[in-house]
């Protein structure tokens, strides 16, 4: 991997000597994500391969190129997982684009349990980044505990390529968990928050939950003592195997038909602590994570549910509200991402002026 690493530096330096912007992709599966694309495209996916393996230590190494498939092929014959379950999107490239490893920590993008058991971030030991200067960087390690002083192997998660080219990561991974099971409850959204309040202050394996139209799904993992103790104390409906399963993976990659998109809808993703009750915006909305993360259509016409009211709400109740995909035009339109606080703003164009002298790894994509 060495002289390919050193091609994409070379390629670096070519670029911040003519101020030629660039923008990394490995499947292209997140490029609806974000503000708008800009830069030379750069393929990553010669960065691949699997480079190390230590199921008994519970961590696995691979260059950025990687397919997100293999690696989670790999760790499925060993009976272990990426237990924050990232999304592929691939319904969302061109068809036989495949979700690479790089660009799942660069969107920083967790599944259905990423409330229950961490985000991205959270899983992230350690990596490899070429930055601006064209030098290669390893942050981290290949150990859990490897960390003193700032963790900049985290702080590239949900950076979106903007502090430089993600090289090689490695991540912690966990067994995949001995039961499962899913229960169903009939509820309106306020009640749903309510069940799912109290069942957070209790002993309970709950890893995963989705209310829509009327129903509370909760997923169960863990011991199957744990398991068979909480079907028996939560009540509701069994869901079979194999529509729980179908359902799961439908939110994580969203495939579900509330994820469709139909003329100038857009589909906006909302984060709010999860004490928040229901925001009144739309006619239909989903909620996972225990409440905390809310998905949202709109569209321009609709002077009752605009995206400036949605932001609003989100606001009031100390969260954040970004257009996640979907219709994006119009003289009102809202950047793609809640605008942070001046302090935040500065630090972020401290960091990246550290990363990225030359200004060109597409900073764009993350502007508010």
């Amino acid at each position: 991997m060495a002289s390919q690493i050193k091609g994409y530096a070379d390629r670096i330096l070519a670029a911040a000597a003519d101020k030629t912007p660039l923008r990394w992709r490995g499947g292209g599966t997140k490029d609806f994500y974000g503000q708008t694309l800009v830069g030379d495209l750069v393929d990553t996916r010669a960065l691949a391969g699997i480079t190390a393996y230590e199921p008994s230590e519970l961590v696995i190494t691979a260059g950025a190129g990687t397919s997100l498939a293999e690696i989670e092929n790999v760790l499925a014959e060993k009976g272990q997982c990426l237990a924050f379950e990232p999304p592929h999107f691939t319904h969302l490239a061109e068809p036989g684009a495949q979700a690479t490893l790089g660009g799942m920590v660069a969107a920083g993008l967790s599944g259905p349990s990423r409330a229950a058991v961490g985000s991205v971030r959270d899983f992230v030991l350690g990596l490899g980044l070429l930055n601006g200067r064209g030098e290669h960087l390893v942050f981290g390690g290949q150990v859990m505990k490897n960390v003193a002083g700032y963790d900049v192997s985290r702080l590239l998660a949900g950076s979106m390529g903007t502090l430089g080219l993600i090289t090689s990561v490695s991540l912690k991974v966990l067994p995949v968990a001995p039961a499962e099971a899913s229960l169903r409850f009939e509820c309106d959204s306020a009640e749903a928050l309510q069940k799912l309040h109290a069942w957070g202050g209790q002993p309970l394996p709950i890893n995963a939950s989705c209310f829509l139209d009327g129903v509370l799904t909760v997923r169960l993992r863990g011991a199957k003592a744990a398991v068979q103790a909480a079907i028996e104390r939560m009540g509701g409906q069994w869901l079979p195997a194999v529509e729980a399963h179908a359902l799961w993976g439908a939110l994580r990659e969203q495939t579900h038909p509330f994820f469709a998109l139909t003329g100038q809808e857009s589909l906006w993703r909302v984060s709010v602590p999860d004490t928040a009750p229901p925001l009144g915006i739309g006619q239909r909305s989903l909620m996972e994570w225990g409440g905390g993360q809310r998905w949202y259509k709109v569209t321009p016409q609709d002077p009752e549910d605009t995206p400036a009211q949605l932001r609003e709400r989100a606001l009031q109740w100390g969260g954040h509200a970004t257009r996640f995909r979907g219709y994006s035009s119009g003289p009102l339109e809202l950047p793609v991402f809640t605008p942070t606080q001046a302090v935040l703003q500065r630090i972020q164009r401290d960091l990246q002026k550290q990363f990225d002298p030359a200004g060109i790894f597409c900073r764009q994509r993350l502007e508010s």
